[in-house]
């Protein structure tokens, strides 16, 4: 016997309402399409922004900064 549109509403509403009762919640997300031509424009853009970059001064900032916060730290 085929599965009506009102049938799989309600396994789904039931479904939803013992995941509820054992303490779940639901949560929609919405994330980057990776097959879009324009992730892959935004992933090629942002690699040649890094790759322009020197990233062994920032590091070393970033370093002294964390380390400054450290009691007794002197450079």
């Amino acid at each position: 016997m085929p599965t009506t549109p009102l049938a799989a509403l309600e396994h789904v509403r039931r479904y939803r309402e013992r995941m509820k009762a054992q303490g779940f919640r639901q949560l929609n997300l919405w994330v980057p399409d990776t097959r879009s031509p324009r992730f892959a424009a935004e992933c090629r853009r942002q690699s040649q922004l890094a790759a322009r970059h020197d990233p062994a001064a920032d590091v070393m900032d970033w370093l002294e900064a964390a380390a400054s916060d450290l009691e007794g730290w002197e450079p």
